[in-house]
Formats: structure tokens, sequence, C-alpha cells
């Protein structure tokens, strides 16, 4: 338990530490200590509060109008001050939390995006489930929590301390038998409270794990949603709506069945602190009675004294009303320290065994001893040795998951379950073209532009490269923003992602089946105008249409020998 408790706190120190020695520190820090300052503030207004009680009560007791007149007078500016102090710290609690926000969102953004981690965490499985949601609610969560069980911890602290010291002169001394208590009503609060902690945390711990598996099931239920809106029409031609709802109604049961577990539990707690809190309000008199009731005190010292008990209680008890959100910030740290250490691990990787080299402008790209594996370890292709000189045209060839397409993707820079060497000519650019492409939501002009900017090339190219590729009939819809995966074919975005192509002209062009959706002839025709456009491009082409062959001077043929591939280069036919 205790080595737990301390790789816990080394991971909350690792996860906070960041900004508060970022360039924010400065800033962030003067605005902390305003809201800490503003904290304190707050419990110095009610160790006045405090003995505003004893004098007000006392002035009822008395029956001293003038006494009353001035104390509901002197509540009106305390109360006032309070009121203040309190909407400003809470206004720049919030100021605070969504600049710590945007800062680490902003950093988590740029981790998951550096390295092509966002899809090097896809091909493992490692159960770092939904980034998407911890960078979206969990970064959230994980400040507000933190920031309000910190200040509301300082509190806690704070008040114990402020009014330890008047219960215990209020309290005078008790005789229990021959034994006298001094401070009586100090000791009593105090063991209230830790009782009360103690079985609070042996309640409430199993919630922790709980909230962490809650937040999962929530975000692989969203995820799937999202997923039959993005591959609606797909759906729809399968008429798959009934495996879709059963896939649904599987993930929701989690969500269900997770949840009745956190409301028993639940449940639980809340019998226990109700009761806890309602004991509370009468505690604090029970205890203080036989001093008032001998004279001892007045009406006033005996609401005095209890009121400072209930703020030496609520102290203490500090624990046990935030345990819910304590374990609920928990399991959100959990999740956001597990992100991290993937990330982490993830940098540190790299590219694997693979030795990436830069060659002089110009020359080939070469494939030295390429080694290519699964993520389980097992091996795809062995001894990969090839060059592929400027200009060059290469059709690879293959059964499917010999690795082809994994071929492509260490080239770029993406597979990492790999070893050998790779020398690139230097600034010079690649591009690669899926067989599903990628378009971005946003205006026709950006979506064919990608990943460029469309001032880049300007409306008149884009709408030329449109027009060449056969898809003219969008040349009217450049500024219109939409979801052009899901308005346009798969040939149609096959056409376009060509279209990139002919704009970004890069010096190697990679095509993954990037015209398989589209038939021979159209296919023979983009073909044309890329090596006629590109023509000191060198090609390389994934395909499996014979009548591609024309368009290339050589061929890489995989195959397999039944442990893993190998691939043999030779004239194309």
């Amino acid at each position: 338990m205790l080595e737990t408790t301390k790789s816990f706190l080394r991971d909350l120190w690792a996860l906070t530490k960041p900004y508060w020695q970022s360039e924010e520190r400065w800033r962030s820090g003067a605005l902390l200590a305003v809201i800490v300052g503003m904290q304190l503030g707050l419990v110095g207004l009610n160790v006045i509060f405090n003995d505003w009680n004893n004098s007000f009560y006392n002035s009822l007791q008395d029956k001293k109008f003038d006494a009353f007149t001035h104390q509901l007078i002197r509540f009106t500016f305390i109360a006032a001050a309070f009121i203040i102090v309190a909407v400003y710290q809470n206004y720049l609690q919030q100021m605070l939390q969504i600049r710590w926000r945007r800062w680490l969102t902003e950093r988590y953004i740029a981790r998951w995006m550096e390295g092509h981690a966002y899809y090097r965490l896809q091909i493992a499985s490692d159960g770092t489930d939904n980034p998407d949601q911890r960078i979206a609610e969990d970064v959230n969560s994980y400040i507000s929590s933190t920031l309000s069980l910190t200040l509301g911890l300082l509190n806690a602290v704070v008040t114990l301390v402020s009014f330890a010291a008047i219960l215990w002169s209020l309290s005078g001394s008790f005789k229990i038998g021959g034994l006298e208590i001094p401070g009586y009503m100090l000791w009593a609060a105090l063991i209230y409270a830790i009782v009360g902690s103690w079985l609070m945390n042996l309640i409430g711990r199993p919630l922790i794990n709980l909230n962490f598996m809650q937040q999962r099931f929530e975000a692989n239920f969203r995820y799937s949603l999202v997923r039959l809106r993005e591959n609606a029409e797909g759906v729809a031609l399968y008429g798959g709506e009934s495996q879709e709802a059963r896939g649904f109604g599987k993930r929701f049961a989690d969500v269900v069945s997770n949840w009745w577990a956190i409301m028993r539990r639940t449940k639980r707690m809340n019998w226990f602190s109700s009761g806890y809190s309602q004991i509370a309000i009468i505690f604090p008199f029970v205890v203080a009675a036989p001093r008032y009731f001998t004279g001892a005190i007045q009406l006033g010292g005996l609401m005095q004294t209890a009121s400072a008990f209930g703020q030496v209680q609520g102290a203490m008890s500090w624990f046990i009303n935030a345990y819910p959100s304590i374990a609920d910030w928990k399991a959100t740290v959990d999740r956001l320290t597990g992100f991290e250490r993937r990330l982490h691990d993830i940098a540190k990787a790299g590219q694997g065994e693979i030795i990436r080299t830069e060659g002089p402008a110009g020359s080939a790209i070469a494939i030295d001893g390429l080694d290519l594996s699964l993520p389980n370890g097992s091996q795809l292709l062995r001894d990969l040795n090839l060059e592929l000189p400027s200009g060059s045209r290469t059709l690879v060839t293959g059964p499917s998951g010999s690795g082809k397409s994994t071929l492509f993707r260490a080239l770029a820079g993406l597979w990492p379950y790999a070893k050998g060497k790779l020398s690139f000519p230097s600034g010079e650019r690649l591009l690669f073209l899926p067989q599903k492409p990628y378009l971005p939501i946003a205006t026709l002009m950006a979506a064919v532009a990608y990943p460029d900017a469309p001032e880049t090339y300007g409306a008149e190219k884009i709408r030329s490269a449109l027009a060449d590729c056969g898809l003219s009939s969008f040349s009217d819809r450049l500024d219109q923003e939409q979801n052009w995966s899901q308005i346009m074919s798969l040939g149609e975005q096959q056409r376009l992602a060509v279209a990139r192509a002919l704009l970004v002209a890069p010096r190697w062009l990679f095509l993954d089946e990037a015209t398989s959706a589209l038939d021979e002839t159209a296919e023979r025709a983009l073909y044309r105008i890329l090596t006629e456009r590109l023509a000191t491009t060198a090609i390389m082409s994934i395909a499996h249409h014979p009548n591609l062959a024309s368009f290339h001077d050589r061929s890489l043929a995989f195959a397999g020998d039944g442990a893993h591939a190998t691939a043999r280069l030779a004239a194309a036919e």
C-alpha cells in the first residue's frame, strides 16, 4: 500500500511539474498566490464569523436590541466581504484552470502528433485506449479537480489550525471520574473525524477503479457511435444495422453494468456520510451541553463553541466529504499518467532498429538489409536490398499480407517493427497516396491541397488539377466546407488524391493501390497523367491490376516462403 502511494505521488508530480516549470510559471504562480491569499482570507472571515456568533447570540439571550442591531450591521459588512472574496477567488481559479488546460492540451497534442505517435498507438495493442478522450476530457478533469482538491485541502488545514486554538480555549476542561481532560471538545472533534475518515476510506476505496473503468467504457461507447457516423454508407450498403446495434448494446451494457457497481458503492458511502453529517450537527451541542447547563458558558459561548467545533470537525472531515471527488480524480490521474508513459515509451523507441540517413540531393533512395516484423514479433519480410533511382517506375506485386504496404509504412517512418538501413536524398519531398485517401472536414480547396495550405497553389491551379483528374464537376464548389469523404465516392476520393500529387509534384511518389476503386480505363488515364506531368518523379506503385505494368519499367515481386516474405526486383515485362 505504501509503495503504491509513493508510485502514485511520483506519477502525479511528473504530471504536474512541467507546467509549473514552463514559461507560464511566473504568471500562473502569481495568479495561484492571489488565489491562495483569498482562500486564507475566507478562513480569516470564518474566524470573524465565529466571534460574531458569540456576540450575536448573547445579545439575543440578554434581550439587548441595540446590541442585536449592531451585530446585524456587523454581519452585513462581514458577509459582503465574504461574498466579494469568494466570487473573485472562484473567477481567478477558473482563469488559472483554463491557462493550465490550454498549455497542457497543446503539449499533449504536440507529443501525440510527434513522431507519428498517434499512429503507433493505434497499431500497438497495449491498452492505451481513447487518446482523444484523455486529451479532451481527462486533462480538463485533472486540472479542475487538482485545483479544487488542493485548495480544499489547504482550506481544511488552515481552518484546522485556526479553529483548533479557538476550540481549545472555549472548551475548558471536563472531568470523567477523577480524570480531567483539558480542551476536551478539540479531542472529541479529532477522534470523531479520524474514525469517520478511516471508515470512509474502507468503504469507498473500490470506487477508484470503478471510476477508471467507467471512463473507459463511456469512451468506447462514444467512439463506436462516431465510427458508425464516419462509415454510414458502408454500413447501409451491407445492411449492417442490426450488427451495429448489437455492438452498441454490448458496449452500453458495459457502461450500465459498471454504473450499477458505482451506484451500489456510492449508496454505501452516502449511507455513511449522511449519517456522519447529521450526527455532526448535534454532536457538539451534546458534548458542550454539560458546561452550558452548569452556567460555565452562556448561549453565545455555546453557539461559538459549536461553530468552532463544526469548523474543526469539518476540516478534519475533508477527506470524507471529498472522497468521491478524490476517487474520480485518482482514476483520471491514472489514465493521464498511463498515457504519458506510453508517449514517452514511443518517443524513446524511435524507429526501432532502422538507421535513417541522408544522401546527396538527386541520389537514389537506398534500402539496405531491411527486415520487417509484425507487432507480435513474427517476421514479415527479410533482407530487402533495393535502390529507387530518381525518375524510376517500380511496380510492387505479391499476395495480400506479404508486407507490401508495410514496406511503404517503413519508408514513411511509421513502422517501428523493423531493422536495416534507409538512405534518402537530402531536401527532396516524398508523397504517399493510400488506398483510402484522407479528406479533412474543410473547404474543397483545403481538402485538395492537404497537407499544404490552399494558398500554396491558388484556386486556378487546384481547379485545373481537379479537371485533369476528372473532377471538373466539383470546380465550382472550392469554397464549400463539407465532410467530403461522405460526399465523394471512393473513386472520386482517389481521383482527388491524384490531383494532390499533381499539385505537390514530389520527387518520390508512392501509391498503395491508390486507384483500385476506378475502372481500367480511368485507372490508365490517371497513370498516364502522372507519368507525363511528373516525368522526373520516381513512382513506386502497389497494384494488382496487370494493366498498370506498362507504366512501370521494373517490378518488385513479394513471395512468401512459409515463415516470411522475400522480394525480388526484375525488369517489367
